[in-house]
C-alpha cells in the first residue's frame, strides 16, 4: 500500500492504496501534488482501498442514473456506507467516519482481469468523488452536476436535468463562440471566498468529467450559471432570490437527508444565489442559443 495526495479546488486529500490501482488514476494526474507540498495543509480527508469484504449495512436510500446506482446506507454502528452499482452489479462499498474526514473502500476479494480493473477503477473514483462533495460541505464548497466554460477570463456553468443538453450547449459555445474553452463536462467544484468585504465564487475544473474526458487543473471567476430547459425557441431571463436558489439546488450534489451536509450546502447555495449571476434559458440546440446566452452575460459583465 502507498499514498498519493491531490489537490482538487485548493482542496487536498490523501488516497492509500495498491500500486496497481493508484497506476490508473490517469485522470488524478494533473491534481496530484507532492507529499511535502501535501504536509503543508491538512487534508480534507483520506481514503484507504482495501481487497476485502464490506461489512454489513442496512439500505437507507438509493440513487439512479442511466445504468449507474449508489445504495446508500449505514453499518449496525452507524457509520456511513456508500454501495457503487453498474450495470447491476457492485463495484466497491465505501464506508465513512460519521465527520467524512476517513473512509475505507471495500473491493471484496482481489480478482484478475480487465472487467474487474474496470469496475475497481469506477469503485474508486465515485468514492473518492462522493467523499470530496461531503468532506467539503462546510467549507463554502460545493460540487456541481454540470458542463462549464471559460470565456474572456470567467468561467460560466450550464446546469439542467440529465438529458437537458448541457454538453450541447457546451459544445455550441466552443464552435460558435470564439474565445471559449471547456474546463469540464460533468462535475465542476464552485467555491465561495471573501474578497475586499464581497462574497466572490470560484469555479474549478476537477477529475470527474463524465463521458468526455477533460480533466484540467484550472480555476476562473464565476461569470454566472445558465439554467437550461428545452423549449421550441429561444428565450433568457435572469433569475433573482428564491427562484435562483432553486434553480442551482438540484445541481449540486450532497447528502441532504444529513443535517449538518444539508447545513453546510444550504450556507454555499445561499452564498451562489446571493452573489452570482443566474439566467434561465429556454433553448433550441442551435447556434442562436449559445450566441443569445453569450450576448446576454457580456451585456451583464460589462
Amino acid at each position: 500500500m502507498n499514498k498519493k495526495f491531490f489537490k482538487v479546488a485548493d482542496h487536498v486529500f490523501c488516497v492509500e492504496a495498491c500500486d496497481e490501482l493508484l497506476s490508473q488514476m490517469s485522470n488524478y494526474e494533473p491534481f496530484e501534488v507532492d507529499f511535502c507540498d501535501a504536509c503543508c495543509e491538512k487534508p480534507v480527508f483520506s481514503l484507504a482501498v482495501h481487497e476485502a469484504v464490506a461489512p454489513e449495512f442496512t439500505e437507507d436510500t438509493r440513487q439512479e442514473d442511466e445504468g449507474q446506482s449508489i445504495v446508500c446506507g449505514r453499518t449496525a454502528e452507524g457509520l456511513p456506507v456508500f454501495d457503487f452499482w453498474l450495470l447491476d452489479k457492485s463495484t466497491g462499498v465505501l464506508v465513512c467516519e460519521k465527520d467524512f474526514k476517513h473512509a475505507v473502500l471495500f473491493l471484496g476479494e482481489k480478482c484478475d482481469g480487465a472487467a474487474i480493473t474496470g469496475m475497481r477503477q469506477f469503485a474508486l473514483n465515485n468514492a473518492i468523488m462522493v467523499l470530496y462533495a461531503l468532506a467539503t460541505a462546510g467549507l463554502d464548497t460545493a460540487l456541481f452536476h454540470a458542463a462549464c466554460v471559460s470565456y474572456k477570463g470567467l468561467g460560466y456553468l450550464f446546469l439542467g436535468k440529465s438529458g437537458t443538453g448541457k454538453s450541447t450547449h457546451a459544445r455550441l459555445w466552443l464552435k460558435y463562440i470564439e474565445g471559449t474553452e471547456l474546463f469540464n463536462d460533468d462535475n465542476p467544484v464552485v467555491r465561495l471566498f471573501e474578497k475586499d468585504g464581497k462574497k466572490v465564487a470560484v469555479a474549478y475544473g476537477s477529475p470527474w468529467s463524465g463521458k468526455t474526458p477533460c480533466y484540467k487543473n484550472v480555476k476562473f471567476e464565476l461569470g454566472g450559471f445558465v439554467l437550461l430547459s428545452q423549449a421550441p425557441f429561444n428565450k433568457i431571463s435572469p433569475l433573482k432570490g428564491v427562484s435562483a436558489y432553486a434553480a442551482i439546488m438540484p445541481g449540486i450534489s450532497g447528502m441532504r437527508w444529513d443535517k449538518k451536509i444539508a447545513d453546510g450546502l444550504h450556507l454555499t447555495q445561499n452564498g451562489l444565489a446571493s452573489n452570482v449571476p443566474i439566467w434561465y434559458l429556454e433553448c433550441l440546440p442551435d447556434e442562436e442559443a449559445a450566441k443569445l446566452c453569450c450576448q446576454t452575460i457580456a451585456r451583464e459583465i460589462q
